[in-house]
């Protein structure tokens, strides 16, 4: 089988490419070809990088500190005619909802929405009460980022996010007074409950939003300060393919029961990673832009260079190349500096997603700290995850746009009349 390009084919194009500006060799719009697309490359892996590290970032925050799925129950008409929602049979639904396959964990929950106090401060938080056992089984929380206190001791007192405990100036070992609205009814109206707990365990879950208003109670405690005697308000669900949670959803609306009712993840944080997968489709268009611009330029400096040979390409015509090993010969010396500046913004993407984390804290010093806020963005640093599809996404863009600009020129060369090449010489 014959070789697409012939060993003189690549000896011309490589004298052409290393000769000097003044014997008509690469021209500038060469250098700045080839320093573009390097740059674009570089941009578009670094920004692949980063979006999948934000996504991953969030997800795995998510999925290792809140329920892949919450079973909780429609309303029903009370005997005093109020309306409730609570699981009354709480351990024979959580029991039946772990005997599902692929069910990791199910546990019964009691959540209130309070007003938490120290000293003079104050904060909302969202109380979770929860056995100590179940605790333990959630990643983010059992084994979190940074933690102060033992969580041994949880059924001592209450676990804390990291940000609640700043809010309110608390330590292990302090007591938060914790104050729900929804207290006991007396003839002057409804009287807040209020209690106070030591605080036990301080974490710091990863997620700035879930430390900032996570409060841990045990289960017992909790349904007391709730009113939630003998019941809890919801079940909580991990699986073992979050991913996957839609075909969860018969097995566990079957074991929840009549009135069961589901919110996964996804619902809870659809529309944000609906929101990501958008920005990730325009982020690549725009970037691919600026790939096609930088390959671009490659059309500017091959026409410049086949001006420069035009005496040479007349001169290897009538000695008999013919139009194909012409055109061969300049998209080599075209498409070898697409190469080129495809692997040095390849290495450059890498290197940045490798080592994002100094980087950034390099520019973060520079700027004189504060370039990254957690309250706006969740997490509290800038992730990136480098992956083979999207270099190799980027690889083949680069190579794709850069050949193709390179055909014009060359078709240009190859066309040309030895004749009208040599007439003036």
């Amino acid at each position: 089988m014959p070789k697409p390009f012939a060993p003189f084919e690549w000896m011309i194009a490589w004298r052409y490419l290393r000769a000097k500006r003044a014997e008509g060799g690469v021209s500038v719009m060469t250098w700045i070809s080839l320093i573009g697309i390097t740059l674009a490359v570089f941009a578009l892996i670094a920004t692949l990088a980063v979006r999948a590290g934000f996504r991953a970032e969030f997800v795995d925050t998510i999925l290792g500190a809140n329920a892949h799925v919450t079973v909780y129950q429609t309303s029903e008409i009370t005997p005093n005619g109020g309306a409730s929602r609570v699981i009354e049979d709480y351990d024979a639904v959580a029991e039946r909802l772990r005997q599902i396959d692929g069910v990791t964990r199910a546990a019964p929950l009691v959540r209130g929405n309070v007003m938490a106090n120290q000293a003079d401060r104050n904060t909302g938080v969202q109380v979770y009460g929860i056995s100590l056992p179940d605790l333990l089984t959630i990643p983010r929380i059992a084994a979190p980022e940074q933690s102060i206190g033992a969580i041994s001791d949880f059924e001592k007192g209450v676990a804390v996010g990291s940000g609640v405990a700043r809010e309110l100036g608390l330590g292990v070992g302090d007591r938060i007074k914790i104050i729900s609205p929804n207290g006991a009814r007396t003839p002057f109206g409804t009287k807040p409950r209020v209690g106070a707990f030591e605080v036990v365990y301080i974490f710091s879950a990863g997620r700035y939003d879930i430390d900032q208003t996570r409060v841990y109670m045990p289960f017992a405690q909790a349904q007391e300060f709730f009113n939630r005697e003998g019941v809890a308000d919801e079940i909580e669900v991990m699986v073992d393919t979050p991913e996957q949670i839609g075909r969860f959803a018969g097995p566990l609306m079957a074991a929840g029961g009549d009135r069961a009712l589901l919110w996964t993840w996804k619902d809870a944080s659809g529309s944000f990673l609906q929101a990501l997968d958008i920005e990730d489709n325009v982020m690549f268009i725009i970037l691919s832009i600026l790939v096609l611009i930088a390959a671009m330029n490659i059309v500017s400096g091959l026409i410049m260079l086949v001006k420069n040979k035009g005496r040479d390409i007349g001169i290897l015509r009538t000695m008999g190349l013919t139009e194909g090993a012409v055109l061969r010969v300049f998209f080599i010396c075209g498409a070898f500096t697409g190469v080129i500046a495809t692997a040095l913004g390849v290495i450059l993407g890498c290197l940045f997603a490798l080592y994002i984390d100094p980087i950034f804290g390099f520019v973060n010093t520079v700027a004189g700290g504060g370039v990254w806020d957690p309250s706006i963005r969740g997490i509290y640093q800038l992730p990136a995850k480098l992956q083979l599809e999207d270099v190799l996404s980027a690889v083949g863009l680069s190579l794709l746009l850069s050949f193709t600009a390179t055909i014009f020129p060359a078709r240009k060369a190859a066309r040309m009349n030895p004749v009208e090449a040599l007439r003036y010489e």
